[in-house]
């Protein structure tokens, strides 16, 4: 089974029956970009870390800044594949860079659902659900599909939840994005109970939880996507370029960062970079700047070009086996660059990932996201079970209720009462949202760390 491109690229927007009206000079993949920049998610990514949590150095990347960038180098491989696909093809009403937009907006949002403190945060909610007294006596209430949502929680799974459906709650389908774009997003389609059933990197992780099988159902049929097995996809065809995108503009914009915070030397950087630019005139130029910044500056936009290039003539060489949902090996492990891009990724590993201050705030968060999770869930569990008639609630949840906004529970709801799943849910939505100085402010004040100023009578 082979996808089509004219049903790839479907405006379908996700919860609605009829489709929008297509405002000239101005696409729906476009506006998907738009939403998403304009979003509250998206601008809270601002004080998610990147690399470097909690950073006392302005110039350090953030998860807002990292999307952007993610995003300008995914305009442009979604765009010359555009070219491609549209001379090949000539889908009915697309563009190259309508194909370059979708990539775009897709890439912008492909971290919108990070937990504070980084990746350590979604391996933080994963060790709270497994070794926490709470989480154990929650558990005892959800099925084995419900469990596994928390048991291998994704910060993937969670990015398409905030799109389709916590962003704009009142709309069915969240935000409303396209289709196409909410496709080529999701890296993993399946469900946390299916991960790992498709070999490489299409079975890595997950994107949807099970409350949210149906949104991705509608997105899969809409977009054409082949189905792999019981809500079970191949990956749409431009989630290889989200992917790429990602790939390459972190472990170069890493490498950058952690010059400027002495991580790294001039040295280490330009005898991996310079390899892959192989331009004497590049190398020339780079030896007349007299700043090592402006130096590592000059390399990394090098090096992200010649990377897209490469990139961009995978994707064409395995555009048949991308279409049929039979490339299971990342665009970025197949480029001339793989070896040193390999490399690049264990210096990281080495010596960037692991720093010490890194490493300690990730700790920390350990104990963060656990006694954030052990106090809400706690009290938004005995609140629904006081509302079912069971024991009173403690002083301590009612008073904890208060900081939760009403969005993320409904004790006037007989079935979220009821449903243990979908209260667990809610708090993480909530905590998952937060960024990484609301997270530990948060954190410190109902653990009585640190008080509010006392009010002028």
């Amino acid at each position: 089974m082979t996808a089509n491109w004219e049903q790839l690229l479907s405006f379908h927007r996700l919860g609605r029956a009829s489709r929008d009206l297509v405002t000239p000079g101005r696409s729906p993949f476009q506006q998907d970009f738009d939403r998403v920049v304009f979003s509250a998610a998206f601008r809270r990514l601002q004080d998610k870390a990147q690399v470097f949590p909690l950073a006392d150095n302005d110039y350090v990347r953030t998860r807002l800044t990292h999307s952007l960038e993610c995003a300008s180098i995914g305009r442009s491989l979604g765009g010359i594949a555009g070219t491609y696909i549209c001379q090949k093809y000539a889908p009915p009403g697309i563009v190259a860079d309508d194909i370059g937009a979708i990539v775009a907006a897709a890439t912008l949002a492909h971290d919108i659902g990070n937990p504070p403190l980084g990746h350590s945060g979604e391996e933080a909610v994963r060790y709270w659900f497994l070794n926490s007294p709470v989480a154990k006596h929650l558990a005892e209430r959800l099925s084995a599909e419900e469990r596994s949502d928390f048991e291998w929680y994704e910060g993937n799974a969670q990015g398409f939840r905030v799109l389709a459906r916590l962003e704009q709650p009142y709309h069915k389908g969240g935000m409303q994005l396209t289709a196409a774009t909410l496709a080529a997003l999701c890296k993993y389609p399946c469900p946390s109970s299916k991960r790992g059933f498709l070999p490489g990197s299409e079975g890595k992780k997950f994107n949807f939880f099970r409350e949210d099988i149906e949104l991705f159902r509608e997105v899969a049929t809409a977009t054409g996507m082949i189905p792999a097995g019981e809500d079970v996809w191949h990956r749409h065809p431009l989630a290889h370029l989200v992917e790429a995108a990602d790939d390459i503009t972190y472990l170069v914009v890493d490498f950058e960062d952690a010059h400027k915070v002495n991580v790294l030397s001039y040295s280490e950087i330009e005898s991996l970079f310079l390899p892959v630019i192989s331009d004497g005139l590049a190398e020339r130029t780079v030896r007349s700047i007299p700043d090592k910044q402006q130096k590592v500056e000059f390399l990394r936009g090098k090096m992200l070009g010649v990377l897209v290039r490469q990139c961009s003539r995978v994707f064409q060489e395995y555009h048949h086996d991308i279409l049929n949902g039979t490339l299971n090996t990342p665009i970025s492990e197949l480029i001339e660059a793989a070896p040193i891009m390999k490399q690049i990724k264990a210096k990281s590993q080495e010596k960037i990932y692991n720093i010490q201050r890194a490493v300690e705030i990730q700790c920390a968060g350990f104990e963060l996201t656990g006694g954030l999770l052990d106090s809400f869930m706690t009290a938004v569990a005995e609140s629904a079970s006081e509302v079912r008639g069971g024991k009173t609630a403690s002083y301590r949840s009612k008073k904890l209720l208060h900081l939760l906004p009403n969005r993320y529970y409904n004790l006037s709801d007989p079935e979220f009462c009821r449903n243990t799943y979908r209260q667990m849910l809610s708090v993480v939505d909530f905590i998952t949202g937060m960024t990484d100085t609301h997270a530990l402010t948060l954190y410190r004040k109902i653990k009585g760390i640190s008080l509010p100023g006392m009010m002028q009578v």
